[in-house]
C-alpha cells in the first residue's frame, strides 16, 4: 500500500506539473511563446513577449502547480500512510517540478522550474520561501536580470532551509532539508545558459 501510494503520488504530480501553462497562454494569444524571447515557457518570457499581467498570471499558476499537490498530501496522507507523509511530499515536490521541467506533452522540454519549485517550496515551509522572495526581489531590483534573482534566490533558500531547521525556527526532517538542497541545486543548474550570458554580459534584462 505504501509504494502504491508514493508511486500514485508521483505519477499524478507529474501529469499535474507538466501541463504547459506558458505555452497554454501563448496559444490564447496566437503565439507559439516557444518561438518569441528566450523560447522558454516560463513566466519570465510570457512577461517579457506578452506583458507583466500575462506574466504574473503564468507565475500564479505554475505556483500553484506546485503547492497543490504538496498540500493536497499534507491533507490526505496522515490518514492513509503516516509514517510515509514527508517521503510522499518528496514524491509530490519531485513529480510536479520534474513534470515542469521535463513535460511529456512537449517532448520533456520544459521551464526551469523556479515558479513551480517556489510553490512547492511555500507548502513545506512558507518561512524559507518568504525569505527567498525578498532576496529575489532585492537582487532584481538591483540588477533587472531575472536569471540572477532565481539563481541567488535558490542558493539561499537552500542555506536557509538547514539555518532555520537546525535553529528550531522551522524544523524539518533531514531528508527534507536535503531534498530541498538537491532541488535548490538543479534549479540552479537549469540555468547553466543564463549563467553562461551572465559571464559573457549578453543576458536578456528588464532594463528599460
Amino acid at each position: 500500500m505504501g509504494i502504491a501510494a508514493l508511486v500514485i503520488v508521483f505519477v499524478v504530480s507529474y501529469f499535474f506539473g507538466a501541463v504547459p501553462w506558458g505555452l497554454i497562454i501563448g496559444k490564447f494569444h496566437g503565439l507559439d511563446i516557444r518561438e518569441h524571447g528566450s523560447k522558454n515557457i516560463g513566466a519570465t518570457n510570457v512577461t517579457r513577449i506578452l506583458g507583466k499581467r500575462w506574466g504574473v498570471l503564468c507565475f500564479a499558476i505554475d505556483f500553484l502547480k506546485g503547492f497543490l499537490p504538496v498540500m493536497a498530501v499534507n491533507v490526505f496522507f496522515p490518514e492513509v500512510i503516516a509514517h510515509l507523509e514527508s517521503t510522499a511530499v518528496i514524491f509530490a515536490v519531485l513529480g510536479t517540478v520534474i513534470g515542469h521541467m521535463f513535460p511529456v506533452y512537449l517532448k520533456f522540454k520544459g521551464g526551469k522550474g523556479v515558479s513551480t519549485g517556489a510553490g512547492a517550496l511555500f507548502a513545506v515551509n512558507p518561512y524559507v520561501l518568504a525569505c527567498g522572495l525578498i532576496i529575489w526581489l532585492i537582487i532584481f531590483k538591483i540588477t533587472k536580470f531575472v536569471s540572477l534573482a532565481s539563481i541567488i534566490a535558490a542558493a539561499s533558500v537552500a542555506v536557509l532551509t538547514f539555518v532555520f531547521s537546525r535553529s528550531g525556527i522551522y524544523p524539518l526532517e533531514p531528508k527534507l532539508e536535503y531534498f530541498i538542497l538537491i532541488i535548490a541545486l538543479v534549479a540552479i543548474y537549469k540555468h547553466k545558459s543564463n549563467i553562461k550570458r551572465l559571464i559573457n554580459g549578453t543576458e536578456n534584462s528588464f532594463k528599460r
